[in-house]
């Protein structure tokens, strides 16, 4: 029994992390036009996002790996999943597919908003990672744990580039409601959506990887060596 908790627990780990991961880079790639369009002369701060976006794109990749390494897909799970769907659900009261990117690049405050909500969710995963690599049911995994240290190495310049802009466009940091929000939204996938996810044996697994359907320049990005 308690070998297939830990199965069971670890498969969901790991498909909520790899659709937060594609969804992670995927939507970078709006970001980032948006950023060239508003700022094309910031060559740090585009080169900072253009990172953000490999590193995400590499830890799908590892997810990626991992699943292959059992011989089995993921689960699918969709945006109700997504820490950064949620919060831009809420904040902006809209998906992100459905996000008026022109009309983010042409207010400040619009863009000013996305730019706090990236580096909330990007912290919030950091600390995430952080409680992971230390819960009993992962430490067990080796594999796990080396794609958790990884990302542990590469979270803290994610969330960079956004608080530089903000900072140097004299703009303010998250208010206690914005951070309340964030909260929230953990919460809620931790105590009420994997736990009906867990117990429900109907969740199907995937027959695509999220990937395939990508432009091809965007799959250029190596998978770690060793995994």
């Amino acid at each position: 029994m308690m070998g297939w908790f830990r199965r069971r627990y670890l498969d969901l780990l790991g498909s909520i992390y790899i659709y937060n991961e594609h969804r992670g880079y995927t939507s970078i790639d709006r970001v980032l036009e948006a950023v060239r369009a508003r700022s094309p002369d910031d060559f740090a701060l585009i080169a900072a996002i253009e990172k953000h976006r490999a590193d995400e794109r590499k830890h799908y990749l590892m997810f990626k790996r991992w699943f292959e390494l059992q011989g089995k897909m993921p689960l699918r799970v969709d945006r109700t999943c997504g820490h950064i769907d949620r919060f831009v659900e809420i904040m902006f009261r809209r998906t992100i597919d459905d996000l008026d990117t022109d009309a983010i690049i042409a207010s400040d405050d619009e863009f000013e908003k996305l730019c706090r909500v990236i580096s909330l969710t990007e912290q919030r995963g950091y600390k995430q990672v952080d409680i992971l690599l230390r819960h009993p049911l992962v430490t067990g995994d080796k594999v796990l744990m080396k794609i958790f240290r990884i990302i542990e190495k590469d979270e803290p310049s994610h969330w960079a580039p956004y608080d530089g802009w903000l900072k140097a466009n004299g703009k303010r940091d998250p208010k206690w409601w914005e951070r309340a929000i964030d909260t929230f939204i953990h919460s809620e996938l931790l105590f009420l959506k994997l736990p009906v996810l867990f117990l429900n044996p109907f969740v199907a697994r995937r027959t695509d990887w999220a990937d395939a359907q990508d432009p091809a320049q965007r799959l250029a990005t190596p998978l770690p060596a060793g995994l």
